[in-house]
């Protein structure tokens, strides 16, 4: 017979599960790495209106760390690199054997698209021999050392159109061919794989099965209960061939179980090493800002379900449109997502803006909750480095005075 559980159960194990709720892992390079292993993956995105995403998903977990001990993880150790997750994102190297399956099917996939970069990569072998030979004999590189030999131009309607050797890069790395070695400014240095990569990460090789399957436990352990669709959206997004039986096959060696949560009769899953949390009555709640591409939240569908919260970002949709603002970040208070924070961060006068905050409708104001988001805001603003804290119009009360104090 399956588990049930409460709305509340559910959305406390999902935040457990994310180092959201209980002790707070320690600032440093162990704590980091604690998270990381909880995450799996953590989301890149060039908006730095407070910090960079990735950033802020660790400040929610570990509150004021050092992001250099990110870049010791990134770049001196080697223990995490830069490649596609549910995004574009930094992945553990312990991780690699999972994620060569895609490097393995990109290159032999089937798809239309597959073919046509295929296609495209083959009639401009004399830049691909380029490239490698160049990183062979020099790497790392950044993208301007490198000359554009194509003998048949990228076509696209986007910005990509024509950008040959980045193009090549981009594919190179998708193969698994090449890594980014290094970043100066938003400017990715490359290098060969076997040469970047620790050989201990390189040295297993899983089947696609085995792939599918340490994949799919990774995922429930950080979702804490999911459904198919679920999992299939979050680590290595659309990337479970035979998902069905991964986890048929691990509820058979009982590590994963089928759960109902209330509200209704959709099947669920959930990792015995989630439900441990649970069992153990590890509910430690905390209250803290999430950036828009934060774990937790990455999957609308799936927050709208567990939270009842429709969360969707305003960066792109005109100003005169905009419901609540540029950059908005969801508000975490124990297990509820109880509202929105809209902040900008003007780094030339140290200040940190707080244009808006909005509370969901079913919230309950007390001086207690406004002052543990306030203290969020607080941590937050120290972690970006500003040394002021202003509020907007369209901070009311009663979140005026004790955000602007």
């Amino acid at each position: 017979m399956a588990l049930t559980l409460t709305l509340e159960s559910a959305r406390r194990l999902a935040v457990m599960c994310q180092h959201l709720a209980g002790p707070r892992p320690a600032a440093d390079l162990e704590g980091l790495r604690a998270v990381l292993r909880s995450l799996r993956c953590l989301q890149l995105d060039p908006i730095n209106a407070v910090a960079r995403s990735h950033l802020l998903v660790l400040w929610s977990r570990a509150g004021h760390y050092d992001p250099a001990d990110l870049d010791a993880l990134l770049w001196r150790e080697r223990w995490l690199f830069e490649y596609w997750a549910h995004a574009a994102s930094i992945v553990l190297a312990e991780d690699y054997p999972i994620h060569h399956l895609m490097m393995r099917r990109y290159a032999t996939g089937e798809s239309d698209y597959a073919r046509m970069v295929r296609g495209w990569i083959e009639a401009n072998d004399a830049l691909r021999r380029h490239v490698l030979d160049r990183l062979r004999d020099e790497g790392p590189l950044p993208p301007g050392a490198f000359e554009d030999l194509a003998a048949v131009p990228w076509k696209s309607t986007g910005w990509t159109n024509g950008r040959n050797v980045e193009r090549m890069l981009d594919f190179l790395w998708s193969q698994g061919h090449i890594m980014v070695a290094a970043r100066r400014g938003r400017t990715r240095h490359w290098d060969l794989t076997e040469r970047w990569l620790p050989d201990w990460a390189q040295s297993e090789r899983l089947s696609q099965e085995e792939a599918v399957s340490r994949a799919t436990e990774h995922a429930l352990r950080a979702l804490g209960v999911a459904r198919v669709p679920d999992i299939e959206r979050h680590f290595t997004r659309a990337r479970y061939p035979g998902l069905a039986d991964a986890l048929a096959g691990l509820h058979r060696a009982g590590r994963v179980v089928q759960v109902t949560v209330e509200g209704g009769d959709e099947v669920w899953y959930a990792h015995v090493d989630a439900l441990a949390l649970l069992e153990r009555d590890a509910w430690q709640p905390h209250t803290t800002l999430l950036s828009p591409f934060d774990n937790l939240i990455c999957d609308r569908e799936r927050t709208l379900r567990l939270w009842d919260f429709a969360f969707r970002t305003e960066m792109y949709v005109p100003k005169h449109k905009r419901q609540y603002g540029h950059y908005i970040m969801p508000i975490l208070h124990e297990e509820r997502l109880i509202g929105r924070l809209v902040p900008r961060m003007d780094r030339r006068r140290g200040v940190l803006e707080i244009e808006g905050v909005f509370p969901e409708a079913n919230t309950t104001i007390d001086p207690s909750t406004v002052q543990a988001v306030t203290e969020a805001i607080t941590g937050m603003a120290a972690f970006a480095g500003a040394r002021e804290i202003v509020h907007g119009e369209k901070v009311t009360t009663p979140w005026r005075a004790l955000v602007a104090g």
